[in-house]
């Protein structure tokens, strides 16, 4: 009964928003490949699913900051023809301002956040094009829309997965494919603690738990949602922002400047 529903293959799913979303595909009937770097809280998460839930999951073990690791999990999403779903989830980020970053470590987030979510897709999309179905949710976060939060790099790479999914939209309509981006606010799970900014330290009306994060996030989903906020209290506040950019896209481009930079003389 399982198969049927397809296999949904979550990097990142040893803790968190990850673990979250395993267990609730789970609980809908989905089998799982759980992917992070971490072999012993993987079989911990996948223990517990297969009790709870009676799924079929297969643990993967890769760093997908490492080609390695993301050359593994690629060439499942290619030859595994029972995905369904590929969520997005791994990555990190940083509360350093950029002088204060390691470079090497900026390097390594841009690996993690935006060259694997893009590689698994790209390996991913081709099937579910050819089957006609298929689920992209791509996590993102609320500073790809306010980059001067936190780190500029995580919000730079935050940035892309909102654009990157925006396309592939745009591109994949009428192709059966479904892509969703979920954009969490502060999320109650250890990036925090990584970031070295304890969730504890947060005002406690800021932080929503990862389970309530991921559920709104699959109601999204379920309503057919491109774009998820479930910390934006009033959604009409999106829509504005959309409706402003898409008035801007056809007036981007023009052969002669604005008129406000027409005129000035350079001394």
């Amino acid at each position: 009964m399982t198969a049927a529903k397809g296999t949904v293959l979550v990097t990142g799913a040893s803790s968190g928003i990850g673990a979250v979303y395993a267990d609730r595909f789970a609980s809908r009937g989905h089998d799982l490949i759980l992917v992070a770097r971490t072999k012993e809280r993987l079989d911990t998460v996948a223990a517990k699913l297969i009790d709870l839930h009676g799924v079929k999951v297969r643990v993967v073990v890769a760093d997908l900051a490492r080609n390695s690791g993301l050359a593994e999990v690629e060439a499942i999403l290619k030859s595994d023809e029972t995905i369904s779903h590929l969520v997005n989830n791994a990555g990190f980020g940083s509360a350093s301002p950029l002088a204060a970053s390691p470079v090497d470590e900026m390097e390594k987030m841009v690996a993690i956040n935006v060259t694997a979510p893009m590689r698994l897709t790209y390996a991913a999309v081709p099937r579910f094009i050819a089957r006609g179905s298929g689920t992209i949710i791509n996590i993102s976060s609320i500073v790809a829309i306010g980059p001067e939060i936190l780190n500029g790099v995580y919000g730079g790479t935050k940035s892309f997965i909102l654009a990157f999914s925006q396309s592939l939209r745009k591109e994949l309509a009428g192709m059966g494919v479904t892509v969703q981006v979920v954009l969490p606010g502060a999320t109650g799970t250890e990036f925090w603690d990584v970031v070295g900014m304890p969730a504890s330290n947060l005002p406690s009306e800021w932080v929503m738990s990862a389970a309530d994060l991921v559920d709104s996030a699959l109601l999204g989903l379920d309503r057919g949602e491109f774009v998820t906020i479930p910390s934006l209290l009033n959604g009409a506040e999106w829509d504005t922002f959309e409706a402003a950019r898409q008035t801007m896209l056809p007036h981007l481009s023009s052969a002669v400047p604005a008129d406000r930079y027409r005129g000035a003389k350079v001394a």
